[in-house]
């Protein structure tokens, strides 16, 4: 688990910042990608001297971006000691997978012949590069970004803008899981087959054959993430009641 003190500098937030909006809108880039990457873990405590101390930003910035990401729900507020990540459970997982496998079976039927086939493919390749010279956070992060581009790719297709909406949102409430059940394990997802099914059934404009991959698809990767989710929650011990914050040392 990530305390507040172990965060890393990435870069001063006031050179160049026009005012301390901007500043708090950067600050709060930053720490959102780490939440979501679990770079800082769920469960983990901050507090706003920790961050000013770390980032070298002001009180004011420091609290627009830690208000902002509690009213986003990526944190929640300890009266009177600081802010806690939101923790991730397995219901969470389990309302994430109830919507998409409903949703993109649906997504992959509306597509099917309307799809660009080549952008398929080449967003395919990218999701199975698997370039060992690059540490495993970094090729979980490679993954998810083409694998979330592949299956909004198909959405965008079906022409409904409601689902795209939703499934997006669905999609970056992945990465974290992902994040937390790949990424404690050390283990890249691998999506073989399903991929290539289903560019080929798209791409003939079989509607019918294309969801049936889908569904397939994502009631398989839902059973990979909820076993490794298990295990990194078991192992982080991100269950746990939460602790009260520690001072700083």
């Amino acid at each position: 688990m990530i305390a507040d003190e172990t965060v890393t500098q990435t870069g001063d937030f006031g050179a160049g910042a026009t005012d301390e909006r901007s500043r708090g809108e950067r600050a709060c880039a930053l720490l959102r990608q780490q939440i979501l990457s679990c770079a800082i873990a769920p469960s983990s405590t901050l507090t706003e001297p920790g961050l000013m101390a770390r980032y070298g930003i002001g009180k004011a910035t420091c609290r627009v971006a830690l208000q902002r990401l509690a009213q986003e729900g990526f944190l929640r507020v300890v009266p009177r000691h600081g802010y806690v990540v939101t923790p991730i459970t397995l219901k969470d997982v389990e309302e994430v997978f109830a919507l998409r496998v409903q949703l993109e079976p649906l997504s992959a039927r509306l597509a099917a012949g309307k799809i660009d086939v080549d952008r398929l493919m080449a967003l395919e390749r990218a999701c199975r590069n698997d370039d060992k010279s690059l540490g495993i956070d970094t090729r979980i992060g490679i993954f998810m970004d083409a694998n979330a581009a592949f299956h909004m790719a198909i959405a965008e297709a079906s022409g409904n803008q409601r689902l795209v909406k939703v499934l997006g949102g669905l999609l970056n409430e992945m990465a974290r899981l992902v994040a937390l059940g790949f990424g404690v394990q050390k283990t890249k997802p691998e999506i073989r087959n399903d991929h290539v099914s289903m560019i080929e059934a798209l791409g003939a404009g079989d509607g019918k054959r294309a969801e049936q991959i889908a569904l397939r698809h994502v009631t398989t990767f839902r059973d990979m993430t909820m076993e490794k989710v298990i295990a990194s929650l078991r192992d982080t011990y991100a269950v746990t009641p939460i602790a009260p914050l520690r001072s700083s040392p």
